[in-house]
């Protein structure tokens, strides 16, 4: 295996040179880099990467700890953030914890004595002060998605208020006045912001928003299933859904196929997220889109800043958008009346 000693003999450069010039502390001219290359080419050399990290005091290495990697959504928000960490010479130790609270707890200190560079947070559930208490003495951690009180972190979130409002002033501007909502976890950041959209639509057009028809519990299908099951089974039933997430909306499409009915001709749905499958459904659905990537993306960006000693922005809001497709149309009242 050829050494550092080996391609500073190829490249006719003192073996100091080759070093520093590997780990970018030293401008060359450009015939000297090519050189270098060249003798790395023709030589096969590997660094021996312990004693790279030993030198500069870095593994080259960030965490990401994330509730489910076989969701479609935290899937492509590891995928971004490996890509733009491998884009900047990072590797990437992924944890996916189910959204246990024991697991993320575990796998933060995993991670620290993993020496790692730092770590990217992002969590599905209210924290009960663990996480608060493991992350509040640590730097270079950025969170994303979901917020945890008590952590004075660099945050990439998105507009999750505008995505709720947007979703309903679609639907009321079709003509829906009886609207539920279906949301995650209670006390959830992103739950709690959806929710203040959905309200504020509602009363900037003077309509009640029903406590029946606020129903709070899991960003899942099943949680999809049992809400919609709860609302559909009562005799008043509302015109319209806001699901806050694609899979909750998955949920409700099977409950309201259930029980004999069709969207959107008897029920409106609209979901939040735009994962891939939304479009692909029958009908395809309405939804807010997340900009997943740009999320992963940024949150690299705002960690490697904290590791050059710079101070990204303390919270960042990136901006959502109302997809359109075939899930929404007037109540049914209106078209007979038509």
């Amino acid at each position: 295996m050829a050494t550092l000693s080996d391609v500073a003999a190829e490249a006719g450069v003192s073996p100091t040179a080759v070093s520093r010039y590997l780990n970018n502390r030293i401008e060359l001219p450009q015939a000297t880099r090519d050189r270098i290359d060249a003798a790395i080419a023709k030589l096969d050399y590997r660094p021996n990467l312990l004693a790279r990290r030993l030198s500069t005091g870095k593994s080259e290495a960030i965490a990401l700890v994330t509730p489910d990697i076989a969701n479609p959504f935290f899937a492509e928000l590891a995928a971004s953030v490996e890509r733009q960490a491998h884009a900047n010479g990072y590797s990437v130790y992924i944890t996916s914890t189910g959204g246990n609270a024991d697991a993320e707890v575990n796998a933060i200190r995993r991670m620290a004595d993993s020496h790692v560079d730092g770590l990217i947070m992002t969590t599905n559930r209210v924290d009960d002060g663990s996480l608060a208490g493991l992350l509040a003495g640590r730097e270079n951690v950025v969170l994303l998605d979901e917020d945890i009180d008590g952590v004075s972190v660099p945050r990439v979130f998105v507009d999750n208020a505008e995505g709720a409002y947007l979703a309903t002033r679609h639907l009321i501007a079709n003509g829906h006045t009886e609207i539920a909502l279906i949301g995650g976890p209670h006390r959830l950041m992103s739950v709690n912001e959806r929710l203040a959209g959905f309200t504020r639509a509602m009363d900037e057009a003077g309509l009640p928003v029903r406590p029946g028809w606020v129903m709070l519990g899991d960003y899942t299908r099943d949680y999809g299933v049992a809400a919609a099951s709860v609302l559909l089974d009562a005799v008043d039933l509302p015109t319209a859904i806001l699901a806050c997430s694609d899979y909750i909306a998955i949920g409700v499409m099977q409950v309201v196929r259930e029980h004999g009915l069709s969207i959107p001709y008897d029920i409106s749905l609209v979901g939040f997220d735009d994962m891939a499958f939304a479009a692909l459904v029958d009908p395809p659905l309405t939804t807010i889109r997340q900009p997943v990537a740009a999320m992963g993306e940024l949150a690299v960006k705002h960690l490697l800043a904290l590791l050059e000693g710079q101070t990204p922005a303390a919270e960042t809001r990136l901006p959502v958008e109302l997809v359109t497709r075939k899930s929404v149309a007037p109540p049914k009242t209106l078209r007979i009346k038509a």
